[in-house]
């Protein structure tokens, strides 16, 4: 894991975009098509629109997955997942592909559809964050590591639902749904390279737990130490612990 110290949030991003361009253009030269998983939050803000914004990448040789989404919520939600990558990065670039995970469905068979989809070829790039909870993706503590489904249904933790809730995205704690559809962790680790991005003073726990303490589902995104290619970005506050 290559762990890089940024002075705040915005140069966390954006010195994360820098390196997704990189691979990018190294993978678009070297392949027909290329295969990205994407993720949402307040940590892909600046990196979303530094990435976005970047000339002359084809895009249109990129097929897009994203990490996770609510069961239940409608699209036109201001919390919806589907409606975050739409507006930051479907809308902004001519993608090949973006298969973007339906919430308001049934959730098995959306599952299924999904795992048909990811399973057909290799990812060769995945975006992600942490939770305050340490969570990686939806896969909140005790994580299933040992899943081999690429999607799986899951159930939000309190401290899941509660960043959300303290992020804005719900009106009151009882808004926020209680169940996912989440990539699962093996999937995760399957990606050939990961850049994370976890900056800000909340995640300065998370990431202390994650990348000094044990390797476990307790804390799900302690499991990127054991992946061969990792880029991580924090800032001083979240690398403060």
């Amino acid at each position: 894991m290559r762990s890089h110290i940024l002075p705040d949030a915005r140069a966390a991003g954006l010195a994360a975009a820098k390196k997704a361009v990189e691979l990018l253009r190294t993978e678009l030269a070297a392949h027909a098509n290329v295969r990205i998983v994407a993720a949402t939050g307040a940590s892909q803000f600046t990196f979303l629109e530094a990435l976005t914004a970047e000339p002359d990448l084809d895009w249109s040789r990129v097929t897009m997955f994203h990490l996770d989404e609510y069961i239940g919520l409608g699209s036109d939600h201001p919390a919806s997942f589907r409606r975050y990558l739409q507006e930051r990065l479907v809308s902004r670039v001519t993608l090949g592909e973006a298969n973007l995970i339906d919430g308001e469905s049934d959730p098995v068979a959306e599952c299924r559809r999904l795992n048909t989809l990811i399973s057909a070829a290799p990812i060769d790039l995945l975006f992600c964050g942490i939770g305050e909870n340490g969570h990686l993706a939806f896969n909140d503590p005790p994580a299933d590591f040992e899943t081999e489904e690429p999607y799986i249904i899951v159930k939000l933790d309190e401290a899941c639902r509660r960043q959300q809730l303290g992020e804005g995205w719900f009106p009151t704690f009882a808004d926020v749904p209680v169940r996912a559809i989440s990539m699962s962790i093996r999937q995760i680790m399957c990606a050939r390279q990961i850049i994370c991005i976890a900056p800000d003073q909340r995640k300065a726990v998370p990431v202390k737990d994650c990348f000094e303490g044990e390797i476990s589902p307790m804390h799900p995104a302690s499991i990127l130490r054991r992946h061969p290619s990792v880029d991580l970005y924090l800032d001083i506050a979240s690398a403060s612990l």
